[in-house]
């Protein structure tokens, strides 16, 4: 811990720098291959909705074992039970127990034979749940509504606050960049999108944005007064936020990714499948990013948009002149001192007083 708190005081004080903003290139690469890799897999394998969003009936069956075998049991009493809509179902296994069965929309008549061939097969009690594709639209609109509202917030919130719309839009980038890596990583794995995805997703958009916030201020900190400074450009001050920053970044982000972590295990690896793995996922995807993006995206895309102010641009021509005269400074000193040795001649030598041997000298002294 001792040598933690000392990196960070480090860190802190700028004798240790990380420079986030001038390798902005290199961060805005890595995102671009991670967003357009995320954005071919939504393409390509689309989302795993779930029976909420496109409707139909879900069967929850408890066995005395859950596994392979008596899934694929499940299976075959499903398509044995005469109900031809009843066909190519979902089957996951849910804890050690349970089965969850999902087929497309059925009559209440027809759920109940498929209800009755799952017992037959082995069972011991089954519940079914019909759901009609409207229940996820309704859900989807209301996400959306939702999702534009806080949008259109956060940018007159930014803007407000910091009296800068380049936070403002530095901050929107960081959301859909966050936002498009979530929603590639449930694409390329497959996991099922229910309404609990979208609270996660929703979810991740307060933190992602709270830690941007946090760097944000700390920039504006730094920078206040920046105009009249010759000390360092606003690039330079805003790396040094990020910096000062950094620590409190990896130790907020290790603190709320752990138990986030350890519902994705419970969720995925005990239970099976829920509400609680599709929630955990989203959650821990999104603050992974929102991490990186605070850090590697935002604030460096903030100092960019502020290098083209024509204000920002003198500043930093003052900086750079003042840094060019101090290291020029001690070359001219150096080079003066061989010039300034002193050419001895007759005429500017000292007549020095002579004195008479002490026994020459009389009484008098003189």
């Amino acid at each position: 811990m001792g040598r933690i708190s000392t990196f960070g005081q480090h860190l802190y004080e700028g004798r240790v720098s990380f420079d986030f903003v001038g390798r902005r290139k290199l961060w805005y690469s890595i995102s671009a291959a991670i967003v357009v890799l995320a954005a071919l897999a939504f393409m390509v394998r689309g989302f795993n909705y779930g029976v909420e969003f496109k409707g139909g009936v879900e069967f929850t069956a408890q066995v005395k074992v859950a596994n392979s075998a008596t899934a694929d049991d499940m299976v075959a009493a499903v398509e044995d039970s005469g109900v031809p809509e009843a066909g190519d179902p979902t089957v996951q296994t849910a804890g050690a127990d349970t089965i969850r069965i999902q087929t497309r929309a059925l009559t209440q008549d027809q759920a109940t034979q498929v209800s009755a061939s799952l017992e037959k097969a082995g069972a011991t009690e089954v519940s079914q749940n019909l759901i009609g594709p409207t229940y996820g639209k309704q859900v989807a609109t209301k996400a959306l509504t939702g999702l534009i509202v806080f949008l259109v917030i956060i940018v007159i919130f930014i803007w407000g606050y910091f009296r800068e719309w380049r936070m403002s839009v530095a901050g929107i980038v960081a959301l859909a960049h966050d936002l498009v890596i979530t929603g590639g990583v449930y694409a390329l794995s497959g996991f099922e999108v229910t309404p609990a995805t979208v609270t996660g997703l929703l979810t991740i958009l307060g933190y992602s944005l709270y830690d941007t916030v946090v760097v944000f201020d700390k920039v504006r900190e730094n920078t206040k007064g920046i105009l009249t400074s010759t000390t360092k450009t606003y690039s330079e001050q805003a790396n040094l936020a990020v910096n000062q920053t950094l620590v409190r970044s990896i130790n907020t982000s290790i603190t709320a990714l752990l138990p986030v972590a350890a519902l994705l295990i419970v969720g995925a690896g005990v239970l099976g499948t829920g509400p609680l793995k599709d929630l955990a996922l989203a959650l821990f995807v999104g603050m992974a990013a929102g991490t990186y993006s605070s850090i590697f995206i935002a604030t460096p895309l903030v100092a960019q948009l502020k290098e083209h102010e024509p204000a920002m641009k003198a500043q930093a021509a003052r900086v750079l002149a003042r840094r060019a005269k101090e290291e020029s400074a001690p070359v001219a000193v150096a080079a003066a001192s061989p010039a300034r040795a002193v050419q001895s001649s007759g005429a500017a030598k000292r007549a020095q007083p002579s004195r008479k041997p002490r026994s020459q000298r009389g009484k008098g002294g003189s």
